[in-house]
């Protein structure tokens, strides 16, 4: 990821939009530090897309409703010794 301290970033702003779109997030640094990210709106709206929950993602499954048998094995457990 490249790296813009912010006066640059300001200044040049159409080439930072240029390099977010040809090589990727681009970080912003203000005294050194990293304050910010700059994405493409590609990627920003892969990052906000609704992500299934638990239940749906097994409803989704391809073995869903395919009647599994899953047997558990229900013997003692070991004994440990201290």
């Amino acid at each position: 990821m490249g790296s813009w301290q912010l006066q640059t970033a300001k200044s040049r702003f159409s080439e930072l939009i240029r390099t977010v779109k040809n090589k990727g997030p681009q970080s912003i640094t203000l005294h050194g530090h990293e304050e910010a990210v700059v994405i493409s709106k590609k990627d920003y709206d892969r990052l906000k897309k609704k992500k299934p929950n638990l239940v749906e993602f097994f409803k989704d499954s391809p073995f869903h409703g395919a009647n599994l048998r899953i047997h558990r094995n229900k013997s003692a457990s070991r004994k440990v010794e201290f």
